[in-house]
């Protein structure tokens, strides 16, 4: 059974940071891709970074030069440090493990909680 724990979300002001972290079980985790993946109310869940077992990493061009994702195959574990924080980065967090296209499917149900990031400004 493949699990996802989120942690570290919480209240920031605008400009502040965060550092979320994601422990991962029941997946290959060393050998596949990681991601951070985000879902504001109303909206369709969207891929904010994606790291993969190489370390080469993609961000969604709103968080570029603002978060940093990395990885720690030995903890199975994953992190997202979001600095210069902005209102519109409000949103709950999830972590997830594969090819992003494939895990954005409607069919994937393997989420884990997330975790609440929220901004004010």
């Amino acid at each position: 059974q493949v699990q996802f724990v989120e942690s570290g979300g919480g209240l920031v002001q605008s400009g502040g940071s965060l550092r979320l972290s994601c422990l991962a079980s029941g997946t290959t985790f060393s050998i596949n891709t990681m991601g951070w993946y985000r879902q504001c109310p109303g909206k369709q869940r969207e891929l904010v970074a994606s790291i993969t077992k190489f370390g080469s990493t993609e961000y969604a061009e709103s968080v570029t030069g603002r978060f940093t994702i990395s990885r720690e195959n030995a903890k199975k574990a994953v992190y997202l440090q979001m600095n210069s924080l902005k209102p519109e980065d409000t949103a709950v967090y999830y972590c997830n493990s594969g090819p992003p296209a494939l895990v954005l499917r409607p069919e994937n149900g393997f989420w884990g909680q997330g975790t609440q990031v929220t901004v004010s400004s």
